[in-house]
């Protein structure tokens, strides 16, 4: 019994440094990430995201929750359809980025501050939430999808925009082009650790998150690759990685 309680605290112990870990690493990130994300806000990727967006969102003025915002991406876009947005994140650096962001896109987002595996939110709270590339860096993508149906109101809809990095090791990029070019060797070599220690990383996907979102009785579609659809600005080199998007229905 005691031996389990140890177990139990030190996998929690455990988490929670990761958590930090992750959070650090995106706070030193949060500069060149946020620049990036407003060259594609700017450019064809922004239109064609918020096209992406437009279909396949339910009609009328919704309620939407940005998880892991990060440099606000997806919330000024969301923002600029028309919906009442509100974005999370853990880092705070990335929030005064996303903040800034939106202030300068005449964009009124609520911002806050939170993890996404435990939203400071009601039951029902929201017609739609929507993440981009973060399910790949949480320590429980079981707890965050557990959490996002609570919060998702009956009806509503979940979109992850996401992708399969478990077997794709980070490198450090040189061409111009390459959106992560100018990555400090060292923030790759981090990046690549923390990834390793993450449960995700072991399974493969969309085909996990498809299945355990259906065991949780949601309703779920998948396009397995988007990328070509929103990565089209000829002046940005996106990862080769395919882009999935899952659409689940609670």
């Amino acid at each position: 019994m005691k031996a389990n309680v140890r177990q139990r605290e030190t996998a929690y112990e455990q988490e929670i440094k990761l958590q930090e870990l992750i959070e650090a690493y995106w706070d030193e990130r949060s500069g060149d990430f946020s620049r990036l994300r407003l060259k594609e806000l700017a450019g064809p990727c922004g239109a064609a995201w918020r096209q992406v967006l437009a279909e396949k969102l339910p009609e009328g003025k919704l309620q939407v929750l940005d998880v892991g915002t990060g440099a606000g991406f997806l919330a000024i876009l969301l923002a600029q359809l028309g919906h009442e947005v509100t974005g999370v994140d853990m880092s705070g650096e990335m929030l005064h980025q996303a903040k800034q962001n939106a202030l300068a896109a005449g964009c009124r987002v609520d911002f806050c501050k939170g993890n996404a595996q435990v939203l400071d939110f009601a039951d029902n709270s929201f017609d739609v939430l929507v993440t981009r590339n973060l399910t790949w860096t949480l320590p429980d993508v079981m707890e965050a999808y557990r959490e996002w149906q609570r919060v998702l109101k009956p009806g509503g809809l979940l979109l992850n925009f996401d992708s399969d990095y478990g077997l794709a090791p980070f490198v450090k990029k040189d061409e111009p082009t390459d959106v992560h070019a100018g990555i400090r060797r060292e923030l790759v070599t981090e990046c690549n650790e923390i990834k390793d220690e993450l449960r995700i990383s072991t399974h493969r996907r969309p085909g996990w998150d498809v299945a355990f979102l259906r065991s949780l009785g949601m309703e779920v579609t998948l396009e397995e690759d988007i990328g070509s659809r929103v990565h089209v600005d000829e002046s940005m080199q996106f990862d080769k990685v395919p882009l999935f998007c899952i659409a689940a229905r609670k």
